[in-house]
């Protein structure tokens, strides 16, 4: 008959199998194998217990994957990839088309015919190609077009429409945009929007603009900073 061994007594197999789960909870319940043989018989027991707790340990540290991050991610490559190709279409389109605002408007809303939804970021990665390539004119004409899909309307598309106002000097459309801004997002208007506009003032000789822009930006600061 086989025999197991604990603190150097033999008892039957028998015996050890009835103690068996009680012996395994207690061990793993004190982070523990079966430790206390001392006699060279019973390295087989040690084992049995450093294993168990070996495989225990492993299952605890296995990383859980998280499907649902992976998923967004890749579901966000596919989607800028898509919109990275819409958007050099569009930069296509417009810079064959001639100036008049009618003909630009028109390719532009076929360019959406069959989209379900306003490819917003399309839109906004074909702003970012135009104004790398200096093509004022086409930056105007796209961003106002998007703002009169009622699409668009950010900090990021009013201070590009703003640079393309300024270098294509047309101060007075600038003006009228940033008094709507003004109006609209008294209280949520960037640092950069503000600095914008001083330069703008600044690159046209107008030092009376720059002090009252100054004085709205502090304005601004002191309503957000007080909350009102």
């Amino acid at each position: 008959m086989a025999y197991g061994c604990i603190h150097s007594r033999s008892y039957p197999l028998s015996t050890w199998s009835k103690n068996k789960v009680q012996g395994n909870e207690v061990a793993f319940s004190l982070g523990y194998g079966f430790s206390i043989c001392r006699t060279p018989n019973v390295k087989c027991s040690q084992k049995l217990g450093e294993q168990s707790l070996s495989s225990s340990r492993a299952v605890e540290k296995k990383p859980v994957k998280k499907s649902g991050k992976n998923e967004h991610h890749l579901w966000k490559k596919r989607d800028s990839a898509g919109s990275g190709q819409k958007a050099l279409n569009l930069v296509r389109i417009v810079s064959q088309l001639p100036s008049e605002k009618e003909t630009v408007y028109g390719a532009l809303d076929k360019w959406v015919a069959w989209e379900t939804e306003f490819p917003l970021i399309a839109a906004a990665k074909a702003l970012r190609i135009l104004r790398k390539r200096s093509q004022w004119l086409r930056v105007i004409q796209v961003a106002k077009w998007m703002l009169s899909k009622g699409q668009g309307a950010t900090m990021g598309t009013y201070d590009t429409l703003l640079l393309a106002f300024d270098m294509d000097n047309r101060v007075d459309e600038a003006e009228s945009l940033w008094n709507m801004v003004l109006h609209t997002h008294n209280r949520s208007i960037s640092k950069r929007l503000f600095s914008r506009m001083i330069s703008l003032f600044d690159h046209h000789s107008m030092p009376e603009k720059i002090i009252e822009t100054w004085r709205s930006y502090v304005s601004d600061q002191m309503k957000t900073q007080s909350g009102k």
